[in-house]
């Protein structure tokens, strides 16, 4: 049963991961970070986070990670929250879906971890060569 569990997290993270961009940090560069301190936290990301949570059924991999961009912004988790926005560029956020989403928060996080957060949205879309169109840029009327 673990070995399932791990493996079905796994299958998850190399889904939702950027490869070809050894500048952008992934799930398993935390566990590397922290695995002379806290050899089990892999096991809490890949088989819990992963291969309990993440692959529960209800929700797409999309709505996912719209939830987890918004806790992340609304915690003040910068570093995590760019590896989340790259995990939603990665799985077919639109950038408006993921600007939207933080700008969403202004009225229940305020404005500083908004601004916070947008700016680590310019500096992954940065690197990920992401760009916004002038039609997604324009106000909704």
């Amino acid at each position: 049963m673990e070995k399932d569990r791990y493996q079905r997290g796994l299958d998850i993270i190399n889904e939702i991961t950027v490869t070809d961009n050894k500048e952008i940090g992934t799930h398993m560069d935390i566990v590397a970070a922290f695995k002379d301190i806290a050899p089990d936290l892999e096991s809490y990301i890949v088989e819990f986070a992963f291969g309990d949570i993440y692959s529960r059924e209800g929700t797409t991999p999309q709505q996912k990670t719209i939830a987890t961009i918004a806790s992340l912004v609304a915690l003040g988790t910068e570093p995590q929250l760019e590896l989340h926005i790259n995990v939603g560029i990665t799985i077919g956020l639109t950038p408006k879906e993921i600007v939207g989403t933080i700008v969403h928060l202004i009225p229940y996080t305020g404005f500083p971890k908004v601004l916070n957060a947008l700016r680590i949205v310019k500096k992954v879309f940065a690197q990920r060569n992401v760009k916004m169109n002038d039609k997604e840029m324009q106000p909704q009327q």
